[in-house]
């Protein structure tokens, strides 16, 4: 998707903003994160639908084609504070669970060594590596597959982030993290039906034993795949 130069300039000005009153604010003070969301032009992995709402402080709903679900695109404050609690190195490979149109992946490959990003159809994983393409990031190479099944050739990963909530299911890529790694996601639990709470979570894995931190609270739709079967009660 290509703008005017003026457009340009003003989603620069929006960007700028959106780094000092969302993520900022949020307690994110790491110089490289910050960095690369001033960098990354958010707009340009969004549908020309929702691009006028590139830099506001939701969480946005990409709608999917076909058979795909949509996906979400994480608040800039959330996403940010979770890759700043990722604190992914230069040297680190980073895999992006359901990374939608690639902006997470993107924001990822200026601050990582290699990013594997995964989806779930191969349509969704074309997308993204045109949006990379376009902004000629040569680090990161999208993959198709099952969403909870990551990506075992890729293997083992430093980092693991999934954009969106989860339930259940992380066993395969808590398996794909080295020991040390860290899994970062937004995990939502349900404590009766139609109540429950949804915290952004860091995950690390220490020679097999995974670990947990609450982060800080957050929300976003549960991906399917993701998602806890349902249990009956007789």
């Amino acid at each position: 998707m290509t703008f005017s130069l003026a457009a340009d300039r003003e989603f620069e000005i929006q960007r700028r903003t959106m780094v000092d009153r969302q993520i900022r604010t949020f307690d994110v003070t790491d110089h490289a994160v910050i960095a690369r969301f001033l960098e990354v032009p958010r707009e340009k992995f969004l549908p020309k639908s929702l691009v006028p709402f590139a830099y506001s402080d939701m969480t946005l709903k990409i709608p999917g084609e076909g058979k795909d679900e949509p996906r979400v695109m994480l608040s800039p404050a959330s996403l940010a504070r979770l890759l700043q609690a990722a604190a992914v190195q230069p040297g680190d490979k980073v895999l992006d669970v359901a990374a939608g149109t690639g902006y997470s992946s993107a924001i990822l490959a200026g601050l990582a060594e290699r990013v594997v990003s995964l989806e779930s159809s191969e349509a969704r994983a074309g997308a993204i590596k045109a949006n990379l393409a376009e902004l000629g990031i040569t680090n990161a190479r999208a993959f198709a597959g099952p969403l909870t099944g990551g990506v075992p050739s890729e293997a083992p990963f430093d980092v693991i982030v999934v954009n969106g909530a989860v339930e259940a299911h992380l066993e395969s890529l808590f398996q794909q993290l080295r020991s040390g790694g860290q899994l970062l996601t937004i995990v939502r639990k349900t404590t009766a039906p139609g109540y429950g709470a949804s915290h952004a979570t860091r995950f690390e894995s220490l020679s097999g034993q995974i670990s947990s931190c609450f982060l800080f609270d957050s929300d976003a739709a549960v991906l399917t795949a993701f998602r806890k079967e349902l249990e009956f009660v007789f």
